[in-house]
């Protein structure tokens, strides 16, 4: 069968006689990897296989395997690349996306997220870290992974959240935290208002961030936060792109 959709390219890599393998986040399939057998004969023949750019793909779906046929740009950021800062924060953003999703399962809100963070990214001059680590969060929103920040995890009464747990999810009152029902190295105390950026990133979109940024300290502690969030729920560590940036 012969379909066609558009997507964006997460990941690539070359294998046998100029041939390459995709990750391709797709809006009628999400996350599939993808062969593509196509000749490419100078830069724009190639772009819509590269990251960065947006494209329309006519995918072969095979029963155990995709390939790409055909592809047009509908829209590149490949001139991210011209700024190290921009192109960093970019590719942690795609490598963030690839571990998030699963393979197989549509999910169109993120990529039209992902989509709005490359073009405001693509204008954006100071705090790119800040806006990155605010895409982060949202992708585990849209992606059900999001923390509970409206009643306690624990024992599930809306109190006053007196610490961010890691383990349950989400916040936890203080009988919790006083009765040695929650794991306390992984519980975080409240601060920065960080409870209150939660639920502005969980019920708003991309685009509303797009003038905002944190104070170092808020975006350390967001960000410190996250990781210790993925690494347990989602067994996702130490992305690569990640070690290259700083926080500004």
């Amino acid at each position: 069968m012969v379909t066609e959709t558009d997507g964006i390219i997460l990941r690539q890599t070359k294998i046998a006689r100029d041939r390459k393998m995709l990750v391709l986040f797709t809006r009628k399939f999400g996350k599939i990897s993808a062969g593509t057998g196509i000749r490419q004969s100078g830069k724009k023949s190639s772009l819509p296989l590269r990251p960065f750019t947006h494209g329309r793909y006519e995918i072969f779906c095979g029963r155990t395997s995709y390939n790409i046929d055909a592809a047009e740009t509908i829209e590149s950021f490949y001139e991210l690349g011209e700024d190290v800062d921009r192109f960093f924060c970019a590719s942690c953003a795609l490598e963030f996306t690839d571990k998030v999703l699963s393979e197989g399962m549509p999910a169109e809100p993120v990529l039209d997220t992902l989509l709005s963070f490359l073009r405001i990214l693509s204008s954006r001059k100071t705090k790119l870290r800040s806006f990155l680590i605010m895409y982060e969060w949202k992708v585990l929103y849209l992606t059900g992974y999001g923390p509970v920040t409206d009643r306690c995890t624990s024992c599930g009464k809306q109190a006053e959240p007196a610490g961010f747990s890691i383990v349950d999810g989400g916040t936890v009152c203080g009988d919790c935290v006083d009765s040695d029902r929650v794991n306390m190295r992984l519980l975080y105390s409240i601060k920065f208002d960080i409870i209150q950026i939660l639920k502005f990133i969980g019920s708003n979109n991309i685009d509303s961030f797009a003038n905002l940024a944190f104070s170092p300290e808020t975006a350390g502690y967001l960000d410190k936060i996250l990781h210790e969030y993925v690494s347990y729920h989602l067994d996702i560590r130490g992305l690569k792109s990640e070690s290259y940036l700083s926080l500004d």
